[in-house]
């Protein structure tokens, strides 16, 4: 059983943040976080500098998972947006993210290709028989290794629950809805027990206002999803621009690290120690 699946048995929240790199991975680790995802906006905005429209390839998308997984010891989410293609396709991309080490995925059900749900009014949907095949084909390519997530991107609460409760049926682990679809905890709450699995909840939009004992009572996984990405992006806009302004470090608006604080961080010395005992 890997770790994320002992975790989830124990019947407590695995709590998550969302990365992007094997650095920001690492902060996520040294920050006490039980996992981490690897987000595909925060993904193909650090790789590729563009928005989360399904732009992100298998391959460069696997590199990612790969890297990150290498870097820590706490498991890896994996954000495989619509499984780049038929139930052929799932099963491959399956297959490829757990040789890199993710111990979940998350799939969802928009047409291909998806757009950001938390950035759009409205999102197009793929018909349930087809999400279906999708959600066993994944199931079959990660047997009992992979925690299967099935994220409903549908905006309409009712549909989200008929949505939910044929994934379980085809095998999904835990049931993700966006963040738009319900507009209170009553509504994830009812869902929940309609689909009678936990939920993976990434905690955006009117959710940032959840308490952490109501998330606990209703999800399995409760990420925040762009904490890291947005955090990194706003402290770097802030910093660059007044050096490029000032032309000084004296007045950054941000905090940084010192090089022998990043370099104890990112475990240089350790390294060269490591080094040095093949000349012993």
């Amino acid at each position: 059983m890997t770790r994320l699946r002992e975790q989830l048995a124990s019947g407590r929240t695995v709590w998550a943040v969302g990365v992007y790199d094997a650095l920001s991975a690492r902060v996520a680790e040294a920050a006490g976080f039980d996992a981490v995802m690897t987000g595909g906006m925060g993904v193909t905005a650090s790789l590729l500098g563009m928005p989360d429209a399904e732009l992100l390839t298998l391959t460069e998308n696997v590199g990612v998972v790969s890297r990150v997984s290498r870097a820590l010891d706490i498991p890896v989410i994996a954000d495989i947006d619509t499984g780049y293609g038929n139930t052929a396709n799932v099963m491959r991309a399956v297959a490829d993210f757990k040789t890199a080490g993710a111990q979940a995925v998350i799939l969802e059900d928009q047409i291909s290709p998806k757009r950001c749900a938390a950035c759009v009014d409205d999102t197009q949907i793929i018909p349930i028989d087809e999400a279906v095949a999708k959600i066993r084909a994944a199931r079959q390519a990660g047997g009992d290794f992979m925690v299967v997530i099935a994220r409903t991107d549908t905006f309409d609460p009712a549909e989200a629950v008929v949505r939910a409760k044929a994934y379980v049926g085809a095998g999904a682990d835990l049931i993700q809805p966006v963040s738009k679809t319900f507009r209170d905890f009553a509504g994830l709450k009812g869902l929940h027990e309609q689909c009678q699995v936990p939920l993976s909840i990434q905690i955006l939009g009117w959710l940032e206002g959840l308490s952490p004992a109501e998330i606990e009572r209703i999800a399995g996984i409760a990420t925040f999803s762009l904490a890291a990405l947005m955090t990194t992006t706003a402290a770097l806009m802030e910093n660059l621009k007044a050096l490029r302004n000032d032309r000084s470090y004296s007045a950054l608006p941000r905090g940084r690290t010192s090089l022998a604080e990043f370099n104890d961080f990112i475990g240089f010395d350790a390294l060269l120690e490591d080094q040095q005992k093949f000349y012993r």
